[in-house]
């Protein structure tokens, strides 16, 4: 099983709204490095969702539902994927990116060394780390 966080500006589709949905496809992703990313990622790889802009903390725990396919709001051939994602669980308390950035254990976490980056893998001790930070 492999480990990622996804970004999303809560204000264009918060976990609320990807919960009230019971999931979604992964689109608008036009960046090569996070396109390689959403092609890597398996059906039970699981997903830690962070509110980005405004809020800038993970808030929640989703799983690939569906492999990489071609990216329905891209133009055909493009080479633009998308994943399925559903939602599994709430993180009992949000964790934000301040406590990220003290935590030692994730200093090398993908979310502070490449900041603009919307899909990026986790290593299963980040992810683990964040799950603690939350209880």
């Amino acid at each position: 099983m492999n480990y990622w966080l996804v970004k999303s500006e809560p204000a264009a589709y918060s976990w609320a709204d990807f919960n009230r949905d019971g999931g979604t496809d992964w689109t608008g992703v036009r960046n090569y490095q996070a396109r390689n990313f959403l092609q890597q990622m398996q059906p039970g790889d699981l997903v830690l969702y962070y509110h980005s802009v405004s809020d800038k903390e993970v808030v929640g725990v989703a799983a690939v539902a569906a492999a990489a396919a071609p990216d329905a709001t891209a133009e055909a051939g493009s080479g633009w994927v998308a994943v399925h994602l559903k939602p599994q669980e709430p993180l009992a308390q949000p964790v934000s990116l301040a406590q990220i950035k003290q935590d030692q254990r994730l200093s090398q976490i993908g979310l502070l060394r490449q900041s603009r980056l919307s899909v990026m893998p986790l290593r299963a001790e980040e992810f683990d780390v964040i799950l603690e930070l939350s209880a």
